[in-house]
């Protein structure tokens, strides 16, 4: 696999977005992170995506993992908005998410697809594919493809950390919302994010034409 180091040709234009800066609210964050891009940095990679699929998981919510209280396993979603919570889903798939409220409330967003940026040979090595597309469309590929794993779970997000978020100053997406998808509980809240027409957003056709 060959390493993507960070230099000024990849970096320049991002700037970085300090956690102060993010949203408190866990409905306003999902949609904020909407066209933002992910940065993933371990010493050896420097990998890039622009955000196109988020999904809400707010306080009272029954279909998230802080409904049942605080834990060992999902305390990160207790900490302050901004810090993050790695968990295992199906036995198998990572997934990325970012704690979303004031501290001692649980609240989560999930990252669920990101249209990759920089890094990408380093991406199509960790997925086993070419398709740019299939990199990290859908939260499992998106985590095998950013490296994302329980090392992470509560760490601080923030520039300079080995995962933060970035403004490229590109031109504002059009965001468009639909219900979650793969839940049973609360299946009915519109409390999913995406970019519309995006190539890289997951989940069925009939949701991404909301």
């Amino acid at each position: 696999m060959r390493a993507t180091p960070r230099d000024a040709a990849t970096s320049e234009h991002l700037h970085p977005i300090h956690r102060a800066d993010l949203p408190s609210g866990t409905i306003a964050l999902a949609r904020f992170l909407i066209g933002k891009v992910l940065v993933r940095e371990d010493g050896a990679s420097f990998l890039t995506g622009r955000i196109v699929e988020t999904e809400a998981y707010p306080p009272g919510d029954d279909a998230a993992h802080h409904r049942s209280g605080r834990t060992a396993r999902n305390a990160s979603l207790f900490l302050a908005h901004g810090h993050v919570y790695v968990y295992r889903a199906y036995g198998t798939a990572m997934m990325l998410n970012v704690s979303s409220e004031a501290d001692g409330v649980g609240g989560g967003v999930l990252i669920r697809a990101a249209e990759p940026l920089s890094g990408i040979d380093v991406m199509r090595a960790r997925r086993g594919t070419d398709d740019i597309r299939r990199l990290a469309r859908g939260p499992g590929c998106l985590a095998q493809a950013f490296d994302i794993g329980f090392a992470l779970d509560g760490d601080a997000y923030g520039a300079g950390n080995a995962l933060w978020f970035a403004d490229d100053r590109s031109k504002p997406p059009r965001i468009a919302r639909s219900v979650r998808i793969g839940i049973t509980r609360n299946a009915d809240k519109p409390w999913r994010f995406f970019v519309r027409g995006s190539p890289f957003v997951s989940g069925p056709a009939k949701l991404n034409r909301a």
